[in-house]
């Protein structure tokens, strides 16, 4: 079978950047040192090419998990131009068919079955989509954005500006222009685009999957420093709607606070959140999953298997009283109910109904710790 042809382009980008990246950088460090205006201003176009790519290209246009003022998409679309991925139109287009056709090595522009390589990197290097690389068929929404269609048309342009202008001002402005391009230009967007990578391929190889074992993506909170908070990739692939990747606060998702943050200034509105009862019961189906493995090569796998399952479906049942609770109570507050005797029953209700589902939720967790 034939190869598709190499990208030379692709390649040449790549090939030369790292290198300079794992060569000239850490021998200009050396011989000559970097001041702290250079790795400041490193950063702050690292974090900038970043967030465009994570907040605006992936959770803005890819999956409109919330809309976003012109203003702040105008900022997304320079800064994707800076990270140097492509179009905001073609990188949405290729990211929901990942999507729907997540790990199908044949339509999966980057299916992480076909190997990490590929996954992170070999993708891009041939041409192997080549049938379908100007169908934007799936992204009609987006040519109908003026600031999309706007950076799609100048998106060379914009990537040349961007990626020679920004550190050639910033090194003429430290009186040091060697310094600037080399850290500024080409260790940070070699940086940008790896951690970026690293979501379509660790990402969906090292991790936990919390939340669904249908399809290979993992959460790693290691990963989610890295890469904006993006390493929660398992919650991700099954609520892909959610503006947040880390629904906890103790995750580490900045692109998350970015949003909610530009929210109180008005520049991001109507957040998509996935429902709690939803997230809570797909997290209990995949432990019953896991539970299940691993007592099945016991002895009375049968007996155990019973055990579980009709402890999962108490559980399940607990779950539906409890949310179904929640929600009458929060209805109830909306509607500033006049009689405080029945709006005081309907707490002491949702209280009990919380206390039973945590004590269930002890007794899920204790009886999967026995068969750990």
């Amino acid at each position: 079978m034939t190869k598709p042809r190499l990208l030379w382009i692709n390649i040449l980008v790549f090939l030369t950047t790292f290198s300079i990246a794992v060569i000239a950088v850490p021998y200009h460090a050396l011989t000559h040192g970097f001041d702290s205006f250079e790795i400041i201003a490193a950063l702050i176009c690292f974090c900038f090419c970043g967030m465009s790519i994570t907040a605006g290209y992936h959770r803005l246009w890819s999956h409109k998990t919330y809309q976003a003022h012109p203003v702040l998409k105008f900022i997304f679309a320079i800064g994707g131009a800076f990270a140097l991925q492509n179009s905001i139109l073609h990188w949405s287009s290729d990211h929901r068919v990942h999507h729907k056709h997540v790990d199908n090595n044949d339509v999966d522009p980057y299916s992480a079955k076909r190997g990490f390589w590929y996954s992170h990197i070999g993708w891009m290097l041939r041409d192997y989509h080549a049938d379908t690389y100007s169908n934007y068929d799936n992204v009609r929404d987006l040519q109908k954005d003026k600031i999309v269609m706007w950076q799609h048309k100048n998106y060379l342009l914009l990537s040349i500006i961007t990626n020679l202008g920004i550190p050639i001002a910033l090194g003429l402005l430290n009186g040091d222009l060697l310094s600037a391009v080399l850290l500024i230009g080409v260790f940070r967007l070699v940086m940008s685009h790896h951690t970026t990578f690293f979501i379509n391929s660790l990402a969906h190889i090292w991790g936990k999957q919390t939340y669904t074992e249908k399809n290979t993506a993992r959460d790693n909170g290691i990963l989610a420093f890295f890469t904006f908070g993006e390493g929660y990739h398992n919650f991700h692939h099954i609520f892909e709607n959610d503006y947040r990747n880390g629904i906890r606060w103790w995750h580490f998702d900045p692109t998350k606070w970015l949003i909610k943050s530009c929210s109180y200034l008005n520049l991001t509105h109507k957040l998509r959140k996935t429902p709690e009862d939803k997230i809570a019961k797909a997290k209990a189906r995949m432990q019953l999953v896991n539970s299940q493995k691993r007592v099945h090569v016991k002895e009375n796998a049968e007996e155990l298997m019973a055990k579980l399952q009709h402890e999962y479906e108490v559980l399940i049942e607990q779950m539906n009283l409890y949310y179904e609770t929640k929600k009458q109570l929060i209805a109830a507050k909306s509607c500033q109910i006049s009689e405080e005797v029945e709006r005081m029953q309907l707490k002491q209700r949702y209280s009990e109904i919380k206390e039973n589902l945590n004590q269930h939720m002890k007794n899920w967790n204790s009886l999967r710790s026995q068969y750990a």
